[in-house]
């Protein structure tokens, strides 16, 4: 499957170039008038321009031809530095149409040059690769809310080549093969992620759907547990054995109200299960679900009353 236009990656030679001021107009003036142009102004005996270099390189090679960078060694090209007023180095500016469109001086971390590389060419009018990968996680997740699990976990894998490390489609392969039964794959799928990802939100979601699938293939009868918590409160093995199943029938709301009840009786019961448990429920549904929510706000008014 392919998720981006074109045969693939032009080649980094085609993307970054130095420039010099006899070739500044056709690099980057010309140049720009078809695609924004970043450039950079840096110096053999700039120490912060050896870091941002090679991280700005690595973001350009990512856009994927939507963006090309030209290097200017300011020490070779004092007449462009001074027309730019540049007056520290590194500094980057991004032209488009023949006028500077953006820019910043410094080195930056990794995801705040990404986040300009992704402006400035949305700036102009076009579309990073992220942004597609983006719009294809949404289709993938609809397809998996519409039960066609299959063709959602294709189209994650897909993204997953394009970018290994896209955290809401590791994340989202994940939950495709738990919705279709296999867990086992799930599993080796989610221990599988790379480092980098395997903490973000996307990724603990998919193991807490994991944890509570497996959890629902051993929950009891709901109407047996409800009895049996009926006629005794304070079993709270029963109460909690009950939320599992309330869960694994689709009852989150119920399952949440139950390990409440369970926290407000003992707290501290079976190593803090009932907090455990709310906490992977939470972490399983979207933040902004009203059930995470006014689990959250009764949970917090219980520990700090």
């Amino acid at each position: 499957m392919e998720l981006l236009n074109g045969a693939g990656s032009p080649a980094a030679t085609d993307l970054i170039k130095d420039g010099t001021e006899a070739t500044f107009m056709a690099d980057v003036v010309e140049a720009s008038q078809e695609m924004p142009i970043i450039v950079d102004f840096w110096a053999p005996w700039c120490g912060p321009c050896k870091t941002l270099g090679p991280a700005l390189e690595e973001a350009v090679t990512a856009a994927k031809g939507a963006v090309k960078m030209v290097k200017i060694n300011v020490d070779e090209a004092q007449m462009i530095a001074s027309q730019l007023r540049i007056q520290s180095i590194p500094t980057v500016y991004a032209f488009f149409k023949g006028q500077p469109v953006d820019g910043f001086q410094g080195a930056l971390p990794g995801s705040e040059i990404k986040a300009f590389i992704d402006r400035v060419i949305e700036a102009a009018g076009g579309q990073s690769p992220g942004g597609q990968l983006d719009e294809a996680v949404e289709a993938a997740e609809e397809m998996l809310n519409d039960g066609a699990a299959v063709d959602a976990a294709q189209t994650f894998a897909a993204i997953l080549g394009e970018d290994p490390k896209h955290a809401a489609a590791y994340g989202g392969l994940v939950r495709a093969h738990i919705a279709m039964g296999d867990l086992d794959q799930a599993e080796a799928i989610l221990n599988g992620a790379p480092a980098e990802i395997s903490t973000t939100a996307e990724l603990e979601a998919a193991h807490a759907q994991l944890e509570l699938t497996k959890q629902a293939a051993n929950a009891g009868p709901v109407a047996e547990l409800t009895a049996a918590v009926e006629a005794d409160p304070d079993n709270h093995q029963a109460r909690f054995d009950l939320a599992q199943a309330l869960y694994a029938n689709g009852k989150a709301a119920e399952a949440v109200d139950q390990l409440l009840e369970l926290f407000r009786r003992d707290r501290e019961w079976n190593d803090g299960a009932a907090k455990a448990q709310l906490f992977t429920i939470f972490d399983a549904l979207k933040a902004n679900d009203p059930i995470v929510l006014n689990g959250r706000r009764k949970l917090s008014s219980m520990i700090f009353a």
